[in-house]
């Protein structure tokens, strides 16, 4: 007759069901923290029509709330236009 004995852990911070935490090394030499595959973004493979007229739809809504928010400015007396945000930014901007 064989009898199993439980293990103890010998790291008290380490029950069952606890996990060790992660900490950040005090020196990396210059190397990027690896990234964790559900925090880095991944284009789609395919763009699909709905995705596309998501986009436009939020686009438009978009310009037109800045729109609104530009004309109430206006009327309050301050200056606030609505500008085309440049190539490489895909954000609105406001000035």
């Amino acid at each position: 007759h064989f009898q199993e004995k439980k293990k103890l852990t010998q790291k008290s911070n380490l029950f069952k069901g606890q996990q060790k935490k992660k900490i950040i090394p005090p020196n990396r030499h210059g190397k990027a923290p690896p990234t964790l595959k559900g925090k880095r973004f991944v284009k789609p493979l395919k763009v699909t029509k709905d995705m596309q007229m998501d986009r436009e739809i939020s686009k438009f809504i978009n310009h037109c709330n800045e729109a609104k928010a530009a004309t109430i400015a206006n009327k309050e007396g301050s200056q606030l236009t609505v500008v085309k945000p440049p190539l490489e930014s895909t954000a609105g901007e406001k000035k």
